[in-house]
């Protein structure tokens, strides 16, 4: 019978995390080529790739070393007012940022060069290897702010450098996109994340300053936040 349930929650789980990714392509599919108005919008597939492949390959990584940490970055709808706030305006940039930039190539806006697209592109890669790094160091990583059981102070790798590493892979993440897409126009409108992400860190912070032991002297010890020697 325990044989059988471990089966039955790892059989939800994968298809759950499939369920999702494929809803996420789907998505960004749509969001990039209904507005492009052809699927033959070259830059919006090189997102697709970079994006998804990546993102299949460590989910398949994550079912088959932790399983857990694939499961809370699954779940968890986030409870704090401000925080979902936060959730809600992130959406609306990669809704308004992600059309932007199919009707750029629509109506034949400012396109940037194929060489920033592509530098863009190595960019992104090289994010998500900081991404899985990320992941390695801290698997009390999840999607909400809360402090689980026995959770402690992560202080070593990129956390020794600042104090929210996620964060600042995902600004090189979310800013390379747009250039990604060869669209000046997005860009723009993903430049509002690094905002967006600061009233999360400082909310987030306080919630950690006051529920998990030792932040308040994590926090003397490594000074930046989000980018080392700027803030």
């Amino acid at each position: 019978m325990r044989v059988y349930e471990v089966v039955t929650v790892t059989a939800k789980l994968y298809f759950q995390a499939l369920a999702k990714f494929l809803l996420g392509v789907v998505l960004v599919g749509l969001l990039l080529f209904l507005p492009a108005g052809s699927v033959s919008y070259r830059n919006g597939w090189l997102l697709m790739g970079i994006l998804f492949v990546p993102m299949f390959l460590a989910g398949i990584v994550m079912m088959l070393k932790n399983p857990g940490l694939l499961e809370k970055r699954l779940n968890g709808k986030e409870q704090q007012k401000e925080q979902g706030l936060v959730i809600k305006l992130s959406g609306l940039m990669f809704l308004a940022g992600f059309v932007v930039a199919g009707l750029g190539y629509r109506l034949d806006w400012f396109v940037l060069p194929d060489a920033v697209s592509i530098g863009a592109a190595v960019v992104f890669l090289a994010a998500y290897l900081l991404y899985a790094e990320v992941l390695r160091e801290n698997t009390y990583l999840s999607r909400t702010i809360e402090v689980q059981a026995d959770q402690k102070v992560i202080d070593t790798g990129l956390y020794g450098i600042v104090r929210h590493p996620m964060y600042s892979v995902t600004l090189l993440l979310f800013l390379s996109m747009p250039l990604v897409l060869g669209s000046l126009y997005s860009f723009l409108i993903f430049l509002a994340y690094p905002f967006i992400i600061a009233g999360r860190i400082r909310h987030e912070e306080a919630f950690l300053e006051r529920e998990l032991s030792g932040y308040g002297a994590y926090k003397q010890k490594v000074k930046y936040r989000l980018i080392p020697l700027i803030w």
